[in-house]
């Protein structure tokens, strides 16, 4: 089974490889971290471990209640699932250009289909199929594939699960896939330079009754109505010492006594529920998926850009194909996360 997986990864690549690459830049080699005490979040001295590698992405990571943990890989349109111990299969093939991996309260799973809008393809405006989000399990089926007037949905970032059979997602702007399949336009994209909003991660908090989404170095917070609507936009919090050049927040998730964590620049940033900055955990390579889970559910995962190679050296993606390798690294928590 792995043999295919690869023989279909490596086609994918190939496939890439007759596009013009978008411009990139390599992931650097891991970097050696100190961990400092977060009091009830994390020890000082704790270290990370790496869990799980390879030559293509992680994005948009959910842990499971059987201690596993998914998440996207766009070119191997799939959602990959990963057992505690580090064995790994693929649970959701056929996934067009997977983007993220979402759970509900009721055990529902959704993941974005970006169809064939990966830059490193090459289409442009060849890519007629549109993307989509889409419930995998209990049965899979099409949530909303475009607006009432019949526009795409367009390349889809990141996705948590409404409780209600749809998903908020970000795509620039935060929008609002409902299980009927209309979609809401909750906040537009606009240029950031003008006021505009630039969103990336998005999550629910414990209760459900906030959503938190990241703009740039600024989290901005909903809340959440009995239906899944939502209102009261306002600023959570700024992310404060961000590295220059830096984007600042991405993929977050949050831990049983409210706290959210940021992918960001600086390692995973860590905030109260009242929006007070904690401090952050360094970590090895860029992060930009996070999830907590495991067996004892107090496992941080951070899914991060680049790997090393079997042979110890630092993986360079090959000229002319948009890709970059993936490692996601484990470290132990003092308070478990949310368990879906």
């Amino acid at each position: 089974m792995r043999e295919k997986i690869l023989s279909a990864g490596l086609a994918c690549l190939a496939l890439a490889m007759t596009a013009p690459a978008a411009a990139q830049s390599q992931p650097g080699p891991e970097a050696p971290v100190t961990v400092s005490a977060i009091p009830g979040v994390v020890s000082a001295g704790s270290k990370w471990k790496t869990f799980w590698e390879g030559p293509m992405i992680v994005d948009g990571m959910a842990a499971a209640k059987d201690g596993s943990l998914l998440f996207a890989q766009e070119q191997s349109n799939s959602i990959i699932k990963v057992w505690p111990d580090g064995k790994w299969w693929v649970e959701y093939p056929f996934v067009a250009g997977a983007g993220s991996v979402t759970f509900d309260s009721s055990g529902r799973i959704f993941a974005a289909d970006r169809s064939c809008t990966d830059p490193g393809l090459g289409l442009g405006p060849k890519c007629t199929i549109l993307s989509k989000i889409v419930q995998l399990s209990p049965e899979r089926k099409t949530v909303a594939d475009k607006f009432a007037d019949g526009s795409t949905l367009g390349r889809i970032n990141d996705l948590a699960a409404d409780n209600h059979g749809g998903a908020y997602y970000t795509q620039g702007g935060l929008f609002h896939a409902k299980a009927d399949g209309t979609v809401d336009t909750i906040v537009p994209a606009g240029n950031p330079a003008q006021g505009g909003v630039f969103t990336n991660g998005l999550v629910l908090s414990p209760d459900g009754k906030t959503l938190y989404v990241t703009n740039r170095t600024e989290i901005m917070a909903f809340d959440v109505a009995a239906n899944g609507s939502l209102s009261n936009k306002r600023t959570f919090a700024t992310i404060a010492g961000e590295p220059e050049g830096s984007f600042g927040g991405d993929g977050m998730t949050v831990d049983a006594a409210g706290r959210l964590y940021v992918t960001t620049g600086q390692g995973i940033v860590v905030f109260d529920k009242s929006g007070k900055q904690l401090g952050a955990i360094p970590v090895p390579r860029r992060a930009i998926t996070v999830a907590i889970g495991g067996p004892s559910g107090k496992t941080l995962y951070a899914g991060t850009l680049g790997a090393t190679t079997p042979t110890g050296e630092n993986w360079a993606t090959p000229q002319g194909i948009r890709n970059i390798a993936a490692t996601i690294y484990a470290i132990d928590l003092l308070t478990p996360g949310v368990r879906k």
